[in-house]
């Protein structure tokens, strides 16, 4: 508005008109003058109209490394100058020197990583150790750490860091700390609830704060509240239009909302602004998916080949696009492109999420000797939390009831307060084996607590939508119980959140259990119709799968 350059500094003239133009009151200026080996440090509040100075704060400090200590003396100083209460100074109060690093330059090599990490993981991460090496105190560095190998598939490394950093939140300031902790609750221990009050805390106490927003709307995707992820997300862009992650998840609300427009709106709207991340292609090939674009699927993933830290996940997508239209030989190729990619960035972790991923789907298309060895694989390649969870979920899908109730078991011992795992994951894998041992009804049973998750976009998360496991689970165990109104209605829930499912190959596999449903009911048209639809979904499917050979022989009886 004033018509300057964006990389102008902001001078004391500069800042004094911006102060007039927004109808602030005053403002702060600094200088640090050096005495000899010592340096002075001078904090100004000066009236923005008058030019009159407020209060003057200074101090004298013995060299460089003491600056931010210097400083956090001053801002208290200031702060009781101007007024603050003492009650609000001691509930927020807390020296510079705690709230970060005492040391500069590790300062410096956290900012380099916080301005990278949403476009350049890579990048990030090394500024994130230099900065843990420099200081390794540095407890928001050690987040950074955490948050960046999340977002590249690493979540077991990650995990290590966010409790590193949460061993050390002590040190830090209320706006840190909520941070550290909400992340810690969602993301390592994965008490879900814990995280939402924290994050919504956060928003109340900092409603400036673009970070806080951020990740109240990942918390919400989770719990399916798409409205409120997105009145988050949108608030958190408004505060820093160019937080990638927001950026990202914007794309995946209105896409999980159905609001496609939008959707291809957001995303076009990052592009322009150079935000660019993987998440945020993932998400647009999602829509695209769900508008029947293949031109648009296929550029998605032809912009990220040759990325680290992106191809994998995109070929990853593609292979659950091959997998939902049942071309299973195309499937195998992309998913083995993936693991290739993921390999070759040296993210094992990620690596083994996609295979299982792939192993997952084998199971559900009746190729259970091949899903086993392909989950077994995964496991073995990297044996963390999720690629376990994953893992005990295929196994029991392919009907090795055993080793996945091992893996359930040993799962729920070492993570005892794990909503989704609880509440989504163990129920699912629990009542599978269920159904294989002949108890639907225990299986029902088993799965009565999932409600509240089942919708979500649960984690750990490996497609672009959500699972909703649970429900399809539900479905079968209501099938084989023989209650078919139920189990239509369960498979229903799959075909009308089309907009969440996308290309989970759980969607048209709904649609044959709605065949079966139906059936089971004694509605010949209607099931003939269900039948049908998944045919036309599977019209180029590979013919040898276990599952179609099986619809086909069942849709033969029918007529």
């Amino acid at each position: 508005m004033m018509g300057r350059q964006p990389n102008e500094r902001l001078t004391k003239e500069v800042a004094r008109e911006i102060c007039i133009r927004t109808a602030s009151t005053a403002m702060l200026t600094g200088s640090i003058g050096q005495i000899g080996s010592h340096y002075n440090l001078v904090l100004n509040a000066i009236n923005c109209t008058s030019g009159d100075l407020i209060a003057s704060v200074q101090t004298e400090i013995d060299d460089k490394n003491h600056v931010l200590g210097g400083l956090g003396q001053l801002g208290t100083r200031m702060r009781e100058k101007l007024g603050e209460s003492l009650t609000t100074i001691q509930k927020y109060d807390k020296p510079l020197e705690q709230v970060t690093t005492s040391s500069l330059d590790a300062l410096k090599f956290y900012s380099q990583g916080f301005k990278t990490q949403g476009q350049n993981p890579t990048a990030a991460i090394s500024y994130f150790k230099r900065a843990v090496e420099l200081d390794p105190n540095f407890a928001t560095a050690w987040l950074g750490l955490g948050i960046t190998y999340s977002n590249v598939g690493e979540t077991g490394t990650s995990n290590e860091y966010m409790a590193k950093a949460y061993s050390l939140r002590d040190r830090v300031s209320d706006r840190e700390r909520f941070r550290i902790e909400g992340d810690y609750y969602l993301f390592v221990t994965g008490e879900a609830d814990k995280a939402r009050q924290t994050y919504e805390q956060w928003v109340q106490a900092y409603p400036r704060d673009f970070i806080a927003f951020t990740d109240l709307g990942i918390m919400y995707n989770g719990i399916a509240q798409w409205d409120k992820a997105v009145a988050a997300t949108l608030e958190a862009i408004r505060l820093n239009p160019d937080d990638p992650v927001a950026s990202g998840n914007l794309v995946d609300g209105y896409a999980f909302l159905n609001r496609l427009d939008e959707a291809k709106s957001a995303y076009d709207a990052a592009m322009n602004r150079k935000i660019e991340t993987a998440d945020m292609h993932r998400g647009r090939y999602g829509v695209a998916f769900l508008e029947g674009d293949t031109a648009e699927m296929e550029r998605q993933v032809a912009m990220e080949v040759g990325k680290p830290d992106s191809e994998d996940m995109l070929l990853s997508t593609a292979s659950d696009t091959e997998s939902y239209y049942g071309r299973l030989t195309k499937a195998r190729e992309y998913s083995r492109r993936a693991v290739a990619a993921a390999v070759r960035d040296n993210r094992k972790e990620a690596a083994a999420l996609w295979q299982v991923n792939g192993a997952l789907w084998e199971a559900e298309f009746g190729n259970h000797d091949h899903a086993r060895e392909s989950a077994n694989a995964a496991m073995a390649l990297a044996p963390t939390h999720d690629v376990q969870i994953v893992g005990a979920l295929a196994l029991a899908r392919a009907g090795d009831a055993a080793h996945a109730e091992s893996l359930a078991a040993d799962l729920s011992k070492r993570f005892p307060y794990d909503t989704f795992l609880h509440h989504y994951w163990l129920p699912s894998i629990r009542a599978t084996n269920a159904i294989s041992r002949k108890s639907p009804n225990d299986a029902i049973r088993l799965l009565e607590d999932t409600s509240q998750y089942e919708l979500g976009q649960a984690l750990p998360q490996v497609v672009v939508g959500g699972l909703l496991y649970p429900a399809y689970v539900r479905g079968e165990a209501y099938l084989a119980a023989g209650h078919s109104s139920e189990a239509v209605r369960e498979f229903q829930k799959l075909v009308d959140n089309r907009s969440t499912v996308q290309n989970c190959p759980l969607g048209p596999l709904a649609r044959l259990g709605l065949a079966r449903a139906n059936n089971l009911q004694g509605d010949a048209p209607k099931a003939r119709t269900a039948y049908q639809d998944f045919f036309g979904l599977w019209k180029d499917a590979d013919p040898d799968i276990p599952i179609l050979i099986a619809a086909k022989a069942e849709y033969a009886k029918l007529k």
